[in-house]
């Protein structure tokens, strides 16, 4: 692409733009290497960055291209949670493809790099690399160390959000969480557990879009800036042998990265974003089939926030290269497909083993005998939902408490007035009704931080935080915005949720329920700006909340 944009004569004007850059002509000759880098100052697992893309440049360099850097935003969701801010966590996705098919196409690359820590850029990214297919291979930022408390204790974020609920009800002084808040972050990355960013950057090795253990090498080390290196090397074979992303990435990818998924304790974002990927390589991936992927896979590792585990013994127990090699004894995984370190994916991971059962379980003896989530259908999901079902298989009955927005519900937690047998049901926070489809993470936080954990379940058509524990069922589609029933919920009304059988059930009379959708005029968001846009524009849940490609 580089050389019919700036070869030639006619292509003068164009060479002395690169040139005011300080590009030689010996530069201009050889492959034109984006680097798209999500490095900010405000977003931890991003402050490194810089640091990679140096690497990244040098192996470009070395193997015969010329890399150019290139800005691409990214949202902190653990600052923006609980906030107006995380309203743009989901949408900033399509920006980011948007903005990755616009600076590629516009520039004309050969190549690319892409270097993001958030599971929405990486997202994001995947999502442009598809429409623009040209050869590409991604390199996350990495996982963070985890803190150490003063009882020696590993902690991360996810602590400190249950803590303002435990310092609340009197099982936390506020001097214990002062002195977690200093320690719980302790250095650059991704954060420590399985909290969104790190399911979607192991995710990218099962797709065969990263080398090996890109996914869980610490953020900050020499191992990742070697595999920063290799993979600018990588990239240059990549164009050499004109390798796309669509030669790589198809439904059996697809499969994989689900697999891994489930097989790491289930996360429901990136059941969201695979989704996503799909729509955009026009591939079919329904509920229904993920929940059969589900079924089908077993649980071998559970890190924080379902252990004391965290990325980094995960990490030296073998990490997602071993994991696979698990599933492959049980035919479970693809290992034909190809990938970006131009073998199969069953060579890249061959040699791998568990070398620590305590973190990883052998397939043999697995820690559950199907996957991390579970799809609930009924009255109150039509179209369904989503909730993580590890360890919980029990019927959940218990009278409504609604909110029409998290931070009402967080108040209410906090002030006493949600108790033992309510389900809390937050709506208008879907695709559309945020919009933005914010995380629920500060309300299932507070819910555990009271005390409550094993007795309030959260019913919501927003997203559920990889960080999250207890029962929070999400992606409740339709969403109330769309005129979904949970829009007709009422406090007191019955709800049951059978997670063993994948039911969630309004317990109202039809002809109730018919009075009430009549009278229903959902609420309006009142957007400003591209939200605006994006409310308009976007679709459902278990569609991936992509934007409409029709109008």
């Amino acid at each position: 692409m580089s050389q019919e944009l700036y070869t030639g004569m006619e292509k003068t004007p164009g060479r002395a733009t690169l040139k005011a850059l300080g590009l030689t002509d010996n530069e201009l000759n050889k492959p034109l290497i984006a680097v798209i880098s999500s490095r900010s100052d405000i977003v931890p697992g991003h402050i490194h960055l810089d640091d990679i893309e140096d690497a990244v440049k040098a192996g470009i360099y070395a193997g015969g291209g010329t890399p150019v850097t290139l800005p691409m935003p990214s949202v902190a969701g653990g600052i923006a949670a609980g906030g107006a801010g995380l309203k743009y966590a989901l949408p900033s996705r399509e920006l980011i493809a948007d903005s990755v098919e616009t600076m590629l196409v516009a520039h004309g690359f050969d190549g690319v790099v892409f270097v993001p820590n958030t599971d929405c850029a990486i997202a994001g990214m995947l999502m442009g690399a598809a429409r623009v297919n040209i050869p590409s291979i991604f390199v996350v930022g990495g996982p963070m160390e985890s803190g150490i408390n003063k009882a020696g204790k590993k902690i991360g974020l996810s602590a400190l959000y249950e803590g303002v609920g435990k310092v609340k009800r009197g099982a936390m002084s506020l001097d214990e969480l002062t002195q977690a808040e200093d320690v719980a972050c302790p250095s650059a990355g991704s954060g420590n557990g399985m909290f969104a960013a790190n399911p979607l950057g192991c995710a990218l090795e099962a797709l065969g879009m990263a080398l090996p253990y890109s996914g869980t090498a610490p953020a900050l080390g020499g191992e990742r800036i070697r595999i920063a290196k290799n993979s600018g090397l990588c990239i240059c074979e990549l164009v050499r042998n004109a390798d796309t992303p669509k030669m790589i990435l198809n439904k059996r990818a697809l499969t994989n990265a689900l697999r891994l998924d489930m097989a790491l304790g289930g996360c429901s974002d990136t059941v969201l974003h695979i989704t996503a990927v799909a729509a955009e390589f026009n591939i079919p991936i329904t509920l229904d089939y993920i929940q059969s992927i589900s079924d089908s896979t077993p649980v071998l590792a559970a890190l924080q926030p379902y252990s004391d585990y965290d990325m980094a013994d995960f990490h030296r127990a073998g990490g997602v290269q071993a994991v696979l090699h698990e599933l492959a004894k049980k035919n479970l995984i693809d290992g034909s497909l190809r990938t970006v370190a131009g073998q199969s994916l069953a060579t890249t991971y061959e040699h791998a083993h568990v070398t620590d059962e305590n973190v990883i379980h052998k397939i043999d003896s697995p820690i559950s005998p199907v996957g991390g989530i579970t799809v609930l259908k009924g009255s109150l999901a039509e179209l369904g939902a989503l909730v993580k079902r590890m360890g919980k298989t029990k019927t959940i009955a218990g009278k409504a408490k609604c909110f029409d927005r998290e931070s009402e519900a967080v108040e209410a937690i906090y002030s006493g007035r949600v108790k033992k047998g309510d389900v809390v049901v937050i709506r208008y926070e879907g695709p559309k009704g945020g919009p933005g489809m914010r995380e629920m993470l500060t309300t299932a936080a507070a819910i555990v931080g009271m005390g409550l954990e094993n007795d309030v379940p959260i019913v919501t058509d927003g997203r559920i935080s990889g960080a999250t524990r207890g029962t929070v069922i999400g992606h409740v589609s339709p969403e109330a915005a769309d005129g979904g029933k949970i829009a007709l919920v009422k406090d007191g009304d019955a709800i049951k949720i059978d997670i063993a059988t994948g039911k969630i059930n309004l317990d109202v009379p039809a002809k109730e329920l018919q009075a009430r959708q009549k009278k229903l005029r959902p609420k309006d968001p009142n957007a400003i700006g591209w939200l605006l846009r994006y409310q308009n524009l976007v679709t459902t849940a278990p569609e991936g909340a992509v934007l409409k490609k029709k109008f």
